[in-house]
């Protein structure tokens, strides 16, 4: 059991931080009231809002995709852009199975196409996973690989090469949470080798992409 004087402790250091936010808020209103603040101002409590909300899990621009992350801006907007739709495919049973996380879905009830090119029958995002092989450098091309895995059929693989100026061409396009298919970078995805499989659903990417 801890001491008293250590739950009293905790008890100080929670009101004064309950005050100090409240002198905050009511700072930010006084001034507020006086005038709206220039433009000096609203760029460094923007500033300081970013940092108060990526600061624990980046040191850049607040946030970023994951295609971001993994590839970089110009590369991202191109793995987005060539996306393959997820398409429904048929299993032994005749059942519809649109491609989804493995990580949360590995049977085909939640997989199941009802229709929807964004959701399954039990809520679950379409997804495919992605690799890239920049050989800009060399040759000037790219492939950008999509694995699609569907419960009990596996994994299928879509591969699209474009050029160094096709890269630069898509650089532009909207990276959106809610774009369709969701896309998973495997590079960034650390424990993607330590997954079991069922028997034939070994994925072909295992222990072969560096981080």
């Amino acid at each position: 059991m801890r001491p008293a004087t250590d739950r009293g402790s905790a008890s100080v250091e929670h009101i004064g931080l309950v005050m100090l936010v409240a002198a905050l808020m009511l700072a930010a209103v006084a001034a507020l009231a006086a005038g709206p603040p220039p433009e000096e101002a609203r760029d460094l409590g923007a500033a300081i809002a970013r940092k108060l909300r990526c600061a624990p899990k980046l040191p850049g621009p607040c946030w970023q995709d994951p295609l971001t992350e993994a590839y970089g801006r110009p590369l991202a907007g191109a793995v987005r852009a060539l996306a393959p739709l997820p398409t429904p495919e048929a299993n032994s049973a005749g059942t519809l199975l649109v491609p989804v996380d493995f990580r949360y879905c590995r049977s085909p009830t939640c997989a199941t196409f009802t229709g929807s090119p964004r959701l399954t029958a039990s809520g679950r995002r379409t997804t495919a996973f992605t690799e890239v092989e920049d050989h800009r450098r060399t040759d000037g091309t790219v492939s950008i690989i999509y694995w699609l895995y569907r419960p009990s059929l596996g994994w299928a693989r879509v591969t699209r090469r474009v050029s160094s100026a096709d890269v630069e061409a898509f650089a532009s396009t909207p990276l959106l949470d809610s774009a369709n298919p969701k896309l998973v970078p495997l590079e960034t995805l650390g424990t993607r080798n330590q997954y079991e499989w069922a028997p034939g659903e070994e994925p072909p990417w295992r222990w072969r992409i560096t981080t």
